[in-house]
């Protein structure tokens, strides 16, 4: 039998900064909650597009272009290989949708990066 679940509750899960978590799939494509404060890393995902959906809080991401502000409520979809840094002054709960393929940090790798195996956990 298929249950429900909340997306608000699946955030409990979420103890550190930067360090989504597995809440769903739906075909290749994954749902992870994150809690995320301060900065990530500059960085592409050269084969697939990610999807930033703010649940609570702000953030904003930063291209080399420009930056685009994000509030609670708002998405936002990143094109394949485009460099972005994800940044929140305060804490920001957000929804990431992306192929089960894609690298947290793309092809950097600093303290923050976490496993596709740590996403999971």
């Amino acid at each position: 039998m298929l249950a429900a679940q909340n997306l608000l509750a699946a955030f409990a899960r979420v103890s550190d900064y930067w360090s989504p978590k597995v809440i769903g799939q739906v075909n290749d494509q994954l749902l992870k909650a994150a809690k995320i404060k301060g900065q990530l890393v500059w960085h592409a995902h050269d084969h697939e597009d990610e999807l930033f959906h703010i649940v609570k809080g702000s953030m904003r991401i930063e291209f080399e272009d420009g930056v685009v502000e994000l509030r609670e409520g708002d998405f936002l979809t990143i094109p394949k290989g485009v460099r972005h840094n994800p940044v929140a002054d305060d804490e920001c709960w957000i929804l990431l949708i992306e192929p089960a393929s894609t690298k947290h940090t793309g092809d950097e790798v600093t303290p923050l990066t976490r496993s596709i195996e740590e996403q999971y956990s």
